[in-house]
């Protein structure tokens, strides 16, 4: 089984245009995201799917590997799917986020385990809540788990609703989980899911996975204990730069 790493990077963010490229301490984001993905043990090939020249050209500055793909993608897996399509000898894809410039190899590492499991389609983390901060966080997807570590639903409002009891006590109560937003797919159902009309449920929510669920897909999910630092904005690099020596 080959597994390959893929950061989706387009240069026309709405919120923070030329992210990829934005110098963090010496380096761009796109290759600090490149660099921790490629200290992963279980990743056989790394490379970055773009739609913009420059940033091609930065992968080939700094040594990295580049695929091009469309500029009409409406999301990163899409544009995964298409370079996977060019990269037919891996039989699983990783779809690693290409703002998180410090993402650590064992959060990688700990996906691709899922797939340890022939029977695993799709694949992705969750990490435990323990601050009301985040549990109302509109801006953080939750999710529920069945008993096979399976996600069944996703939502931005905090699910499950605990009925009868004040919202001060929820986190006590009960264990829920946020969503990281890394995931993993084998190569039939990457190419499977890319043909799927957006469902009813995802423009309800503005999550793509729920188009998954509702036709039929099982994620699985598994437990990571590791925060992740995603860069939406250039304020967010405020968050990050202190903590960064080298």
């Amino acid at each position: 089984m080959k597994t390959l790493g893929i950061i989706p990077a387009r240069y026309a963010s709405t919120r923070f245009p030329g992210k990829p490229l934005v110098d963090i301490n010496g380096k761009s984001m796109i290759q600090r995201v490149y660099e921790q993905a490629s200290k992963c043990a279980k990743l056989d090939q790394v490379i970055v799917a773009t739609d913009d020249v420059r940033i091609a050209d930065e992968v080939i500055r700094f040594g990295g590997r580049f695929q091009y793909t469309s500029t009409t993608h409406q999301s990163g897996t899409d544009r995964c799917a298409e370079a996977a399509k060019m990269h037919p000898d891996f039989d699983i894809i990783i779809n690693i986020q290409g703002d998180e410039p410090f993402i650590d190899p064992e959060q990688i590492d700990l996906l691709i385990s899922c797939f340890d499991d022939p029977q695993v389609q799709l694949a992705t983390l969750i990490k435990e809540i323990y601050s009301e901060a985040e549990l109302f966080n509109q801006n953080q997807p939750k999710v529920v788990v069945n008993a096979m570590q399976q996600a069944i639903y996703f939502s931005r409002e905090t699910i499950p609703f605990l009925r009868g009891l004040d919202k001060t006590s929820w986190l006590k109560a009960h264990q829920f989980y946020k969503h990281i937003g890394i995931y993993g797919y084998s190569r039939a159902a990457l190419l499977e899911i890319t043909r799927l009309a957006p469902s009813l449920l995802e423009k309800a929510e503005s999550l793509e996975q729920l188009r998954w669920i509702e036709n039929g897909f099982k994620i699985h999910t598994a437990v990571t204990s590791i925060e992740t630092l995603a860069i939406d904005t250039p304020e967010d690099l405020k968050k990050i730069l202190p903590a960064e020596d080298n």
